[in-house]
C-alpha cells in the first residue's frame, strides 16, 4: 500500500529500500539504470519545465536505481515524456497527493 500511495519500496527482490516522508509537494517515481549522469538529466529536464526539487531521494542495487522526488508543481504529461525519453529510464510514475 505504501508503494502505491507513497511511491516507497521494502522488501523487494530487485529493487533496493527506498523511503521518503512526503511533502506537500507532487510527487514522481522513477527506476532506471544505475549509470552516471542519470539524476543530473532528471533535474535538467525538471528545471526546464520550471519545477523546483522539494525533496528527493536516490538509491541504487546493482544495476538498478530508483528515485523518489517531490516538486513543488503538478508535473505536466510533456516533463514526465520527456524523463521517459531519457536513455536508461526505465519507468516514470506520478504518485497521488500527501493524504
Amino acid at each position: 500500500r505504501d508503494y502505491i500511495e507513497n511511491g516507497n519500496i521494502r522488501n523487494s527482490v530487485n529493487f533496493p529500500d527506498v523511503e521518503m516522508a512526503r511533502t506537500d509537494g507532487n510527487r514522481i517515481t522513477i527506476a532506471n539504470s544505475n549509470v552516471p549522469n542519470m539524476v543530473a538529466q532528471i533535474s535538467t529536464v525538471l528545471g526546464q519545465e520550471g519545477l523546483n526539487i522539494i525533496d528527493m531521494t536516490n538509491r541504487s542495487r546493482k544495476d538498478l536505481a530508483y528515485t523518489i522526488l517531490d516538486v513543488d508543481k503538478p508535473v505536466s504529461d510533456k516533463s514526465l515524456q520527456a524523463i521517459r525519453s531519457i536513455s536508461g529510464v526505465l519507468s516514470v510514475r506520478k504518485v497521488g497527493p500527501a493524504n
